[in-house]
């Protein structure tokens, strides 16, 4: 049986290396969709977690994986061995910064390498973390051919960006556009193939570099707008206008205009990341990418003005940061999920640290928290804890946040993310970015 016939019978084996907020999702959509999965990680206690039905990942539901465990169409290991049996290989690894702000990809070439030694003829090898334009087939092409397999032959290699929104229940990894690009045409074909299996919209592109270029460009688009409003709001802080408002208003124009909001900063492995990797690789055709690069200064400042704005809001109480009681709410980078990647919101404490400020926080998303070798546990919310508070910093808007207590008992409310707009409370005491 050929490739794209045991794809399309349901009866090729999938193997997915990492089983992180990518991973795990894509590999329990491939077990429900009908093919046997294998999932790899270096993690022994998501491997364990996984064999075991347990659920680490808030996207993926947990009837579902004890279901694909149970009818062992998903298992997890450590063994890179395992993956012999695969035909498909779908690549999930992080791919962080260097200190630098330089790409590493470090985690994708020892993937790469260790299928190097495993691969056989007709298989598909697909990308999905995000990178820079040109690596898959710069990187990943020389090494699975160095065994003399033919590129678009018996060796299909593709990119396919991962497209996960955490928290978003409307938009799943199954109805959500599936972008692929091909090293060669046959490449791409095979790989669309195989997304089309278990995904309701594909978008095929002419080449990997394309898909790698588009994944980025998504984020670049983001970072650079919200680095806008975010520089807007410093602006307003000083002439004393509601952002916020500015930007509701601006709203209402029923053509040419989309709404980005400001905060205390950017965070997930995403937008903090990705400018930057378009930005490095930029440079190997002698274009610095300014406009982008400023988009990622002026969004790695907004912690910084946080803090220098707390400063302010303390002074007129007649305080100062070093030794007062600072209240943090929420401390995941985004609303109503438990992933602190990046997050703006542990900068903002670490800047606080520095500052000799009494730190406690309130998230049911994050339990514990560790911030230069200090152990943090989140408190529950009440009444007494926010009075006893000199701030209550408000840094990401959890949906089970009662605000109006939050308004009602804390003395001084410096809300960054707008979450008190619409509380009942008398509100003279509360701040947000600009006013």
């Amino acid at each position: 049986m050929t490739l794209i016939e045991k794809i399309q019978h349901h009866s090729a084996v999938v193997g997915v290396v990492g089983l992180g907020y990518v991973g795990l999702p894509l590999a329990v959509l491939q077990a429900k969709t009908g093919f046997h999965v294998v999932g790899l990680d270096d993690t022994v206690e998501k491997v364990d977690a996984i064999n075991q039905g347990n659920n680490y990942i808030s996207d993926v539901d947990d009837d579902e994986l004890r279901e694909m465990v149970k009818t062992k169409r998903l298992w997890a290991t450590t063994d890179f061995q395992e993956l012999r049996q695969c035909d498909v290989i779908l690549i999930c690894v992080p791919t962080p910064l260097t200190p630098n702000k330089e790409p590493d990809i470090s985690a994708i070439t020892k993937v790469a390498n260790n299928i190097a030694t495993l691969v056989r003829p007709n298989i598909l090898v697909v990308l999905e973390s995000t990178t820079y334009p040109g690596t898959t087939e710069d990187v990943l092409l020389p090494l699975l051919t160095q065994s003399g397999l033919k590129v678009g032959e018996n060796l299909f290699l593709a990119f396919s960006p991962e497209r996960v929104d955490p928290g978003n229940e409307t938009f799943r990894t199954s109805n959500t556009f599936k972008l692929v690009g091909g090293v060669t045409s046959p490449c791409g074909a095979m790989a669309r193939t195989f997304y089309e299996q278990s995904i309701t919209k594909i978008f095929q592109v002419s080449s990997a570099r394309v898909a790698e270029l588009t994944k980025v460009f998504e984020n670049v688009f983001r970072s650079v707008n919200i680095a806008l409003v975010n520089e807007l709001a410093i602006l307003c802080d000083r002439m004393e206008v509601d952002v916020f408002e500015v930007i509701d208003a601006a709203s209402t124009k029923n053509f040419g205009f989309m709404p980005f909001y400001p905060g205390p900063g950017v965070g997930g492995h995403c937008i903090p990341l990705d400018p930057y990797y378009l930005a490095w690789k930029s440079k190997e055709y002698d274009l610095h990418t300014r406009f982008i690069e400023l988009a990622g200064e002026i969004n790695e400042n907004m912690p910084y003005f946080v803090v220098s704005k707390l400063q302010r809001i303390l002074n007129r109480r007649r305080q100062c940061v070093k030794g007062a009681n600072i209240l943090v709410l929420g401390v995941t980078y985004k609303a109503d999920i438990g992933d602190s990647r990046q997050s703006p919101a542990t900068k903002v404490m670490e800047l606080l640290q520095k500052e000799e400020a009494l730190l406690s926080y309130v998230d049911p998303y994050a339990p514990e928290l560790l911030l230069n070798s200090i152990a943090y546990k989140s408190q529950e919310l009440s009444p007494v804890l926010l009075a006893e508070c000199d701030c209550a910093l408000i840094l990401t808007a959890h949906s089970v946040f009662d605000y109006n207590m939050i308004v009602q008992h804390a003395p001084v409310v410096f809300d960054t993310r707008n979450a008190t707009r619409h509380t009942t409370s008398k509100k003279d005491h509360v701040a947000s970015l600009s006013t």
